[in-house]
């Protein structure tokens, strides 16, 4: 009981990648210069800051695009120099926004996007086979918004999130003979966002935003052992077959975005963005079995409450723009992410580092429509696993690309 237990209290990672680790991959120019977010030329503004729509140069603009996202994580145990490489096959986010100008004052939006989700997938008989072998998660954000124009130069906006996410977590359980599966594909969560956008001049662009925290509710999630039926009872399962419910709470934690633009000549341009994320809210993730006795709450066996420990982090992103032609436009930047959680924290469901990111790409106009294309090498810094609630160690490193097309158009 006491390696099942164990083994469950292993979901927290899960969860965590599902209700938490932020994919910057919302816009396809934007990534190109690093992901900076103080650019209003089309709708794609739109998941960035709500405000930015007030100031696209169109009544009506749409932006859509997709990336490719290809990983390799490798992991090696110290004591034996055995390597473990994960099979992971290319994650595609995708996003699209459309934005209307109702009148001078007024604009409305609405952006769909995918922010957080990713298929991870460890070889089945791998040392670390007992906290995943493959983990499939995706959620689906959609925001209305609204912007008011509080002067030529300034607005405010808002917009409701509604967000649907899904988690199909696979792991071994050895003990057990078997393996067990945690489903739930109807998760769902609640929030908001707001923030100020400013042209004071021709040369600036200032944004301001706020992305509140989503709680992600899993009401029915389905746990699945697929062990041998006489091993049921001694999981309190006899009854169900081997299949038990759980629910949990599941944080998206917040983030406040401070971005800029300068014009440094008609044709020359400078972006800079501030991110915050507020990670150490979630410190905890407790999950409440309906049947099985897996926690590890004296007062309630079916609870299970899981330490995470994470901290808060943040982001630095610096990205350029030159228009070789009226029609060509060359983009390049550069960022920095921190891991939110401590090499003691470390798991490999949810593999996370200290990221350096070189990005580029091209934008090309044909008169209202605009094709983007952009690419990005990520450069992790490679960890030291000393996972001790977990027993877990060894070293980590990453290998990552990005890839992605965008297109736009200013309709009039």
């Amino acid at each position: 009981m006491k390696r099942i237990l164990m083994t469950m209290a292993l979901t927290a990672g899960v969860m965590a990648y599902a209700g938490g680790f932020r994919v910057s991959l919302q816009g396809v120019k934007q990534l190109a210069m690093a992901h900076t977010s103080a650019h209003a030329e089309d709708a794609s503004v739109a998941f960035f800051n709500p405000a930015g729509i007030s100031f696209i140069p169109a009544k009506l603009s749409v932006a859509a695009g997709g990336f490719g996202i290809s990983n390799k994580i490798t992991f090696q145990n110290t004591s034996t120099l055995q390597q473990t490489q994960t099979d992971n096959p290319i994650g595609t986010p995708v996003y699209a926004a459309i934005a209307y100008k109702v009148m001078d004052q007024l604009s409305v939006g609405f952006s769909f996007s995918t922010p957080f989700g990713s298929t991870i997938e460890w070889p089945t008989n791998w040392e670390g086979a007992e906290m995943v072998e493959k983990l499939e998660l995706k959620s689906y954000f959609f925001q209305p918004m609204i912007s008011v124009k509080l002067a030529p130069w300034a607005s405010f906006g808002a917009s409701y999130i509604y967000a649907r996410g899904k988690v199909d977590w696979t792991k071994r359980v050895t003990q057990l003979g078997g393996s067990l599966n945690l489903l739930d594909d109807e998760a769902t969560g609640h929030g908001f966002g707001f923030g100020f956008y400013f042209q004071p001049d021709s040369q600036w662009d200032v944004s301001v935003a706020y992305r509140s925290p989503v709680d992600m509710k899993a009401e029915n999630g389905k746990a699945t052992f697929n062990i041998s039926p006489a091993l049921y009872p001694n999981i309190g399962l006899a009854a169900t077959g081997g299949v038990d419910n759980f629910k949990a709470t599941l944080p998206l934690v917040d983030e406040i975005t401070l971005g800029a633009t300068y014009k440094v000549t008609p044709k020359w341009l400078v972006s800079a963005d501030f991110n915050y994320h507020g990670w150490e809210r979630y410190n905890k993730l407790t999950l409440d079995f309906a049947n099985a006795p897996v926690g590890n709450q004296a007062s309630d066996p079916t609870i299970l409450v899981a330490p995470k420990n994470f901290k808060n982090t943040k982001s630095i992103r610096v990205g350029t723009q030159y228009m070789v032609t009226d029609m060509i436009a060359a983009r390049a930047g550069w960022y920095y992410d921190e891991s939110p959680y401590s090499d003691e924290n470390f798991i490999p469901e949810t593999p996370s580092f200290n990221n350096y990111v070189l990005t580029a790409g091209i934008g090309l106009k044909f008169n209202k429509l605009g094709v983007d294309l952009s690419g990005a090498y990520a450069m992790p810094e490679s960890r030291k696993v000393n996972n001790v609630y977990n027993s877990f160690y060894g070293q980590a490193k990453a290998d990552v690309f990005y890839f992605g097309l965008g297109l736009s158009y200013n309709a009039f």
